[in-house]
């Protein structure tokens, strides 16, 4: 799964490129993994390839110049079951991108046609998107892609908190707090480095989304990861489609680039709506 390699290389923009991890070569582990230990603390080398054979492939970043992986976000298929239906999902792992390399949008347009061979298989119900969050980048990859979604800051698809709540029970279990809705994985994790996307407060102010990250995963800098869910049917995909092959602004980027004009609720547990 490739994109359009040839006019990519003509513009010299970075291209993207889908592999199954049994087509991966341990060469391309090892360029992954020297760009996984630039941004994340407390790695090892051995932790990082056994959890990246689990997946089910990944989407490779690529600079046409010198055909270098300058990014990476792996994927794993799995099914996960809410009120006794089995829902189809796809899970992301790892997602970095070299710094230089930020805003590229290469990452977005292999993710979509991902998503819509995915949606190919299971034509007449919805299909998910389930990532954990421990940095807002991860968490606006989301939210600015995805028309329903969980958690909205804007108190929105409070119905699919109970899919949260079931892929983080059969998944994540040992390591799930459902009174914070954060999974901890422990002293061993491995969080992004302090210098690695900070939220300043600049960000806080300018950016409702990031403001919200923050709000529900306080604790992110430690290595807490925040639990997130995306919806989609054929409604989205083609509202998607469109904002995007027109290179508007999307709706989600909009909105979060709109500045606070009253203080965020966050619901607790007493509150009748969710977060």
């Amino acid at each position: 799964m490739m994109e359009f390699k040839l006019l990519r290389q003509i513009k010299k923009e970075p291209y993207s490129q889908y592999k199954h991890t049994g087509d991966v070569t341990i060469q391309e582990i090892k360029r992954m993994y020297d760009i996984y230990q630039k941004y994340y603390a407390n790695t090892r080398y051995e932790i990082f390839e056994r959890d990246f054979l689990e997946k089910t492939g990944v989407f490779f970043i690529i600079e046409p110049k010198n055909k270098q992986i300058v990014g990476f976000s792996t994927v794993m298929e799995r099914d996960f079951v809410v009120n006794g239906k089995a829902r189809h999902a796809f899970f992301s792992g790892d997602t970095i991108i070299e710094q230089a390399y930020w805003g590229n949008r290469a990452l977005t347009r292999a993710m979509y046609r991902y998503i819509v061979s995915f949606k190919l298989r299971y034509p007449l119900t919805p299909i998910y998107w389930i990532l954990i969050s421990k940095g807002f980048k991860t968490y606006l990859l989301l939210a600015n892609n995805y028309y329903s979604y969980y958690p909205h800051y804007g108190e929105k698809n409070s119905h699919l908190q109970d899919y949260v709540d079931s892929y983080c029970r059969q998944y994540f279990a040992e390591y799930y707090d459902k009174a914070s809705g954060l999974l901890n994985f422990g002293e061993d994790y491995q969080p992004l480095k302090a210098d690695v996307a900070p939220i300043t407060t600049d960000l806080r102010e300018k950016n409702t989304k990031i403001a919200f990250f923050e709000d529900k995963n306080p604790t992110w800098a430690e290595g807490t990861e925040l639990p997130c869910i995306g919806e989609l049917r054929w409604s989205d995909l083609y509202r998607f489609i469109s904002r995007f092959m027109t290179k508007n602004m999307s709706v989600g980027k909009l909105e979060s680039q709109m500045p606070r004009k009253r203080p965020l609720h966050i619901a607790s547990d007493s509150d009748s709506k969710v977060a």
